[in-house]
């Protein structure tokens, strides 16, 4: 089996797209979350928090023959693609038209406006609207197709549509293919984009924040006082390679993937089960040859939902007790859906290199009902460590486990 590294980083966030400034803005207390004030027309919708990318736009970086079949979820995972390749200077490596690199991206959905041109002729019969690339604009793979087009990829294509753990279930996959030998270099990460209809969903469920006049106290994943999550958006992007093809070339090694595990808990779509959350963990632990102890911090997945909070706790302390330093960067950036798990990756991969880890934001008092874990509250901490491990948990009961080894 070999070994397989990340070469390449680049992203796309509520508090922007480079690690100095993300960094920034986590230490001055700084989140994402704003008060959506153009949800206001939507009746039966409780929330109207989420955490916008603001600014953002490629519309006169990319031709638009080249951005005609991108929603506004290609375009920030192509984005966030073109900024990783570059970091890993393989701009304009042949190998990644040479049929040895392959993708792995995920996201929950594609882009939802062109489904209207779809209810539309549905509904009424005809549709204005509809044309030859709503399709490949609102399908779920359509952020790996349109990074593979963009750059000219003729290798493998992995797509992960399962919520919140697309982007980590592609980093996951993508690692076993280099680790296996079916491909040399991998396009690895998650986007997705903001839609209101994303909140609508967990509305439903009674698992939005409605803390809408107070953007800046959620979401509070593992408080006594949350009241639910927040939705955000983004795209993060790794490139990972065999370590020995990476070392040759002489590039610069930001870390080392040397555990994965993914699982289901088989039970129901959204109520998640701790005892399958925990095999999940132990089998990435297992997967990277190292006991419970070699993990210095955990990076929590921490929606700020009730049972969510409670099961994944649970989980953590019956693999690692109560030391373990944990925290949650949804409490930043909201709920990112299939971006969360790359973007986590990422921030994780920078914080470990540092030895620094930001505290939770807006945990105050830890839910009792939640298992005893040292959670990073009020101000970041100096940790040196050379392995973290990152978790995350979709809708479906599905779990999803990485161990990074610090280069």
């Amino acid at each position: 089996m070999r070994r397989v590294v990340v070469t390449g980083m680049g992203g796309v966030t509520a508090l922007g797209e480079d690690w100095p400034t993300i960094r920034g803005r986590m230490l001055r207390g700084e989140t994402g979350i704003r008060t959506m004030t153009e949800w206001e027309r939507f009746e039966g919708i409780n929330t109207r928090l989420a955490a916008p990318v603001t600014g953002f736009s490629v519309d006169a970086r990319y031709p638009r023959k080249k951005t005609r079949t991108m929603g506004p979820v290609s375009r920030m995972a192509v984005y966030a693609t073109e900024r990783a390749l570059a970091d890993a200077g393989l701009t304009e490596e042949p190998v990644v038209k040479a049929g040895r690199c392959g993708i792995a991206y995920g996201s929950s959905f594609g882009s939802p406006a062109p489904v209207i041109a779809f209810a539309e002729l549905m509904t009424q019969g005809t549709s204005k609207t509809l044309n030859a690339t709503s399709y490949i604009q609102m399908m779920s793979h359509t952020a790996a197709v349109n990074i593979g087009l963009f750059f000219g990829v003729t290798g493998r294509i992995i797509p992960t549509s399962t919520a919140c753990t697309s982007g980590s279930q592609a980093i996951g996959y993508a690692y076993e293919a280099i680790r296996w030998g079916k491909a040399d270099v991998m396009i690895a990460g998650g986007a997705e984009e903001l839609d209101v209809t994303e909140s609508a969903v967990f509305d439903t469920l009674f698992a939005t924040s409605t803390r809408n006049d107070r953007p800046h106290t959620s979401p509070r994943p593992y408080d006594r006082d949350r009241d639910g999550l927040v939705i955000g958006e983004g795209a993060t992007t790794l490139i990972l390679e065999e370590r020995e093809r990476a070392i040759a070339r002489g590039a610069t090694i930001h870390a080392e993937i040397v555990g994965f595990a993914c699982n289901s808990d088989g039970n129901h779509a959204t109520q998640p089960q701790a005892s399958t959350m925990e095999v999940a963990l132990r089998m990435s632990l297992e997967d990277a040859g190292l006991a419970p102890d070699d993990i210095g911090f955990v990076n929590g997945h921490g929606t700020a939902t009730e049972w969510g909070d409670i099961a994944e706790t649970a989980a953590t302390n019956a693999v690692f007790g109560e030391r373990v330093p944990i925290h949650s960067l949804k409490s930043y950036f909201g709920h990112s859906l299939g971006a969360c798990g790359a973007l986590e990756a990422w921030l994780g991969i920078e914080m470990m290199r540092e030895g620094m880890f930001v505290p939770t934001a807006n945990l105050e008092v830890v839910d009792e009902r939640c298992a005893p874990l040292d959670y990073i509250m009020g101000e970041p901490r100096r940790i040196e460590t050379d392995h973290l491990m990152s978790n995350n948990f979709a809708f479906g009961g599905i779990n999803t486990s990485l161990v990074l080894r610090r280069a």
